[in-house]
């Protein structure tokens, strides 16, 4: 067993980061997520977001790995859930694979919160656990997955970056349109 964990500190507020994180895929920095669907989505009575989702990936294996593992299955689907709540301002994903798990199991948790110090900042905890099973070359398998999940890790933060560029980009296209409606709207109340 292998545990990797990591800490990132985003120069943006809780809700933009939750926001983001909701709409995170497709992206061009994780391509091998070829698909998602959502299960279930429900409010609890507590006001918290409950979201059962299913991603479709191409995991990618080097040959050498698919090799020691007896398999030249790429498609992998794994579960997530995840819930949001808007009052601690917290948001929690859990994910695991859903295939292959008689080899291998990679269990992730992410915690999105409020920089303690800085309401202008959102702290992501992640850590994942990684289990190569009844494989020789267990320990080097689960180094390996280890060094392929932080890879992951950094492009996942890129594209939350990235899809917080395109909220903002809306959000002013938006305002622009607003902006250049309102005239118009003056204009031909007037006509009247």
């Amino acid at each position: 067993m292998k545990i990797w964990s990591s800490e990132h500190v985003f120069g943006h507020p809780w809700d933009t980061v939750i926001k983001a994180a909701m709409r995170k895929y497709p992206n061009p920095m994780n391509p091998c997520v070829v698909g998602v669907d959502v299960l279930d989505r429900s409010l609890d009575n507590r006001g918290r977001l409950h979201s059962h989702r299913l991603l479709s990936t191409e995991w990618g294996l080097p040959s050498i790995v698919k090799a020691i593992l007896g398999t030249s299955r790429t498609l992998t689907y794994i579960e997530e859930h995840s819930v949001v709540d808007p009052v601690e301002k917290k948001m929690e994903l859990c994910s695991t694979n859903i295939t292959l798990t008689n080899l291998v199991s990679v269990d992730e948790r992410l915690v999105y919160t409020p920089h303690p110090e800085n309401p202008e900042k959102t702290v992501l905890t992640q850590e994942a656990i990684i289990t190569v099973k009844g494989i020789s070359l267990s320990s080097y398998l689960e180094s390996l997955m280890g060094n392929t999940i932080s890879s992951n890790a950094r492009k996942g933060r890129d594209a939350l970056e990235w899809v917080i560029s395109k909220l903002n980009a809306e959000l002013e296209e938006l305002k622009s349109t607003r902006e250049g409606i309102k005239p118009a709207m003056a204009a031909a109340s007037t006509e009247k």
